[in-house]
């Protein structure tokens, strides 16, 4: 089978960090050539353009197999040792075992009836035991770029729920002596974050779940992970709200000059599909200090490769160029001097498009995960493969309206 990145097992990452290094010195060479035919001659030529390309597409190419190294680092295992806190643990997990190996769910139906449980082998599934619950969610945060930066709340509810002060209390100075008026109460509007149900159907043959070698929590784990990491990761950008979280660009979206509470302020670049023609980089500064101050000591770029391609060729006033590779093995890429998170699920640049995000996510966007993961065992549907229905459910919004900040392709 065809490999997209067969150097991913042949080079470490040291020397793929250097690589990086190499490849964007011969990009900024590359793209300071285009940029002088071009005031020479009105235009680039063909070979320097396609040189370009080839040397965007290494980059591209040097950070995804940086990325996913540092990834498969700091996924933990499953295989570890663990606090004996009673029977939940150990006993849970043997007993776990056996349901996903043969089917035997009287030891799950006996703990969780212990546990108060009102899950069921025929109506719910059965929890994953508690650690494996954890790492699952552990790798989620690997792989799910919003995830990553955002806040996330456990919870044991349907939903999360949470006040947000549309008018606060009000304050001001007085004389030691002077009369106390009565100041105004606060108004709070109710923000709620509802659990919606996410789930995959990896299947197994009989024989691997036979093999005792195999750990069938990091089986399952490993099967999971990217489906779910990757369904949320649509949902967390453009989700509208219905049987899936809501997404940031699900939002109404409003001007600079007419901000409230349930809308992200945009500002638009000026030109249709594309950056201003004229001082490309200027809408970006403009972007990150329509930010206060508190927002934009954690603030992040966000979007999707096909725009930091685009972005990639920026400069500033004095010729250096705003994008920047990681400055150590492990890093990530810094748009004037801000991390840049890849998501790609964001648009790519077209007419109208907010292709990019700016802001502190960790305040301003929400991920609510209710406790529990649950499996159930199905080996009749597709003979002779044994199907797990894995589900778990997520929520998410917008929890600070004020903390995040679009880029808008558009005139206006």
């Amino acid at each position: 089978m065809h490999q997209a990145f067969p150097q991913i097992e042949t080079k470490s990452a040291g020397e793929d960090f250097a690589a990086l290094h190499e490849a964007f010195a011969a990009f900024r060479e590359t793209n300071d050539e285009r940029l002088a035919q071009i005031e020479r001659r009105m235009g680039a030529d063909v070979l320097t353009q396609e040189k370009l390309a080839r040397i965007d597409r290494t980059l591209d190419e040097t950070k995804r197999r940086l990325d996913a190294q540092a990834m498969q680092g700091a996924r933990p295992l499953l295989a570890r040792e663990e606090r004996d806190v009673g029977f939940s643990v150990r006993e849970h997990k043997s007993a776990f075992r056996a349901y996903m190996r043969a089917g035997e769910s009287a030891g799950l139906k006996a703990m969780e009836e212990k546990a108060m449980s009102a899950t069921s082998g025929p109506d719910g599934g059965f929890l994953v035991p508690q650690p494996a619950e954890r790492e699952i969610v552990q790798r989620l945060a690997a792989l799910s770029p919003i995830r990553a930066i955002a806040s996330v709340r456990e919870i044991s509810g349907a939903a999360y729920r949470k006040a947000y002060p549309i008018v606060a209390a009000a304050a001001g100075w007085v004389a030691e002596n002077a009369a106390r008026p009565q100041t105004n109460s606060p108004q709070f509007a109710d923000m709620n974050f509802p659990a919606m149900e996410l789930y995959a159907m990896p299947s197994a043959t009989q024989t691997l779940l036979d093999d005792g070698a195999v750990d069938v929590e990091q089986w399952l784990a490993e099967e999971i992970d990217t489906t779910f990491a990757e369904q949320e990761g649509a949902a967390f950008v453009n989700g509208n709200g219905t049987g899936r979280p809501m997404g940031f660009l699900a939002y109404p979206k409003t001007a600079m000059n007419a901000l409230g509470h349930g809308k992200i302020g945009y500002l638009p670049t000026g030109a249709p599909g594309a950056l201003p023609a004229a001082n490309p980089s200027d809408i970006l500064v403009d972007l990150v200090y329509s930010l206060r101050a508190g927002y934009r000591q954690n603030a992040r770029f966000v979007m999707n490769r096909k725009t930091q391609a685009a972005i990639r060729k920026l400069k500033s006033t004095t010729g250096e160029y705003l994008w920047q590779p990681p400055a150590v093995a492990g890093g990530v890429a810094s748009l004037m001097n801000f991390p840049i998170v890849e998501a790609e699920d964001m648009p790519d640049i077209a007419a109208d498009s907010f292709s990019l995000a700016f802001g502190d996510f960790r305040r301003g966007y929400l991920v609510v995960d209710r406790q529990g993961v649950r499996v159930l065992r199905d080996p009749y549907s597709a003979k002779p493969y044994v199907l797990f229905y894995v589900t778990k459910r997520v929520g998410g919004g917008v929890q600070d309206f004020d903390a995040i900040r679009l880029l808008k392709f558009g005139a206006a």
